[in-house]
């Protein structure tokens, strides 16, 4: 189970406003929570948050580096 605290939650929207990310496609991946994303796909760190995030198909994802899984999607 993942969780994000509020205070988490507010800091990654803050930063990936003030540091935007190119969109990428990811073919056959589904965006949801728990989805595994391939090695491929470059994550990119929030400062003090332990997940990394990327941009797919406009859309930011939280991922935690671990497990490369989906934590959280935002619009």
């Amino acid at each position: 189970m993942f969780v994000i605290t509020p205070e988490q939650d507010t800091v990654v929207r803050e930063y990936v406003q003030k540091q935007p990310l190119a969109s990428v496609k990811i073919p056959g991946v589904e965006l949801k929570v728990g989805t595994a994303l391939p090695d491929t796909v470059e994550l990119h760190e929030v400062p003090n948050v332990k997940y990394r995030y990327v941009v797919v198909d406009k859309h930011t994802v939280l991922v935690d580096p671990g497990t490369r899984k989906i934590v959280k999607v935002y619009d």
